[in-house]
């Protein structure tokens, strides 16, 4: 093909095309029914450049205006208030009830396996030696569980403990997909307790354990347990799809998962908090567990009304309809 030629024959269509796109205001019935016809003529035309005469600076001026020409077709989508507002109100908690039964079952498992872990820790002390020496442990017992809660300022506290439990959070979710991480991650987090636990009780100090641990660490180890639930419930998307493709299915769990990532973050920031200004504070035992406790309702009552009612709306905490694009093609 002779390029130069080409351009000749075409170049008034591209410079017509240029002008609509240059016109301020909204265009006329005509004019966009005319934007759209020079929008697939000149995608003709870059396709047969591309193909027969790659000359890098065309394809790019024809590239760019195309991107310009499909923004004004189909306009572009902008987050507002409204967006925020419906992802916390509906998207977020539909997302959550939806999963309820994963993480429900996954936070008793831990309960359980945390409990069990640290009775058997606990009567069987012959293996302290084997994870730190007398001193050490006395040092933990006696001044460092302690002193971790207030070792920082209460803002960079807050702000530490937030990022390290949003990343354990997603780990969960992002290495559902695969299964067996999620169980690693989830018996390293319980074991841990588990030990410090049964080490605070041997040495008369459980009072203070929970009196720390409670406060922020109920809403703190739900989140970990949902992001896990949510992630398990990824794996079994592809495992087990029922009457959809394992693409499309693993493509609308995926997508619900982000959903729950995202609001996590809020989740785990408000323990995070929690942590830094209550856990460590003068307050009486009783009433910094009370905040935790209170926490952990609001969360749960969030869940079980807002989420069951979007549910019951038909909600599953997928993005929007517009926002998902096609599905992946699947063979017959």
């Amino acid at each position: 093909m002779d390029l130069d030629a080409y351009v000749a024959a075409h170049s008034h269509e591209w410079a017509r095309l240029e002008r609509l796109l240059g016109r301020r205001g909204t265009l006329t019935g005509a004019e966009a029914d005319e934007l759209l016809e020079l929008y697939q003529r000149t995608a003709t035309h870059l396709s047969e450049i591309r193909s027969t005469a790659p000359e890098p600076t065309m394809v790019s001026y024809l590239s760019s205006m195309l991107a310009r020409a499909r923004s004004r077709a189909v306009g572009t989508r902008s987050t507002s208030w409204q967006d925020v507002v419906r992802f916390f109100a509906v998207t977020f908690p539909a997302a959550l009830y939806r999963t309820r039964r994963w993480w429900l079952v996954t936070m008793a498992v831990n309960v359980v396996v945390g409990f069990v872990v640290g009775w058997w820790f606990y009567v069987n002390p012959q293996f302290e030696s084997a994870l730190a020496s007398p001193a050490e442990i006395e040092q933990l017992v006696t001044q460092d569980f302690e002193n971790y809660y207030s070792e920082y300022a209460a803002g960079s506290f807050a702000l530490k403990v937030w990022t390290n439990n949003a990343w354990v959070a997603a780990l969960a979710i992002s290495l559902g997909v695969l299964g067996l991480p999620v169980v690693l991650v989830l018996w390293q987090n319980i074991v841990n307790v588990a030990i410090i636990g049964a080490i605070m009780w041997r040495y008369d100090r459980a009072g203070l354990f929970f009196g720390l641990i409670l406060p922020h660490g109920l809403l703190e180890l739900t989140a970990v347990f949902v992001a896990a639930g949510v992630g398990l419930r990824l794996f079994w998307a592809w495992v087990e799809p029922g009457p959809r493709t394992r693409m499309t299915a693993l493509a609308h769990e995926g997508r619900a998962a982000m959903s729950v990532a995202l609001g996590l973050v809020v989740v785990l920031f408000l323990s995070g908090v929690i942590e830094a200004f209550v856990t460590p504070s003068p307050l009486p035992t009783w009433a910094r567990i009370a905040v935790g406790v209170l926490a952990e309702a609001a969360f749960l009552t969030y869940v079980f009304t807002l989420g069951r009612y979007a549910v019951q709306r038909g909600e599953t905490g997928d993005v929007a309809a517009a926002d998902r694009g096609a599905d992946a093609p699947v063979a017959g």
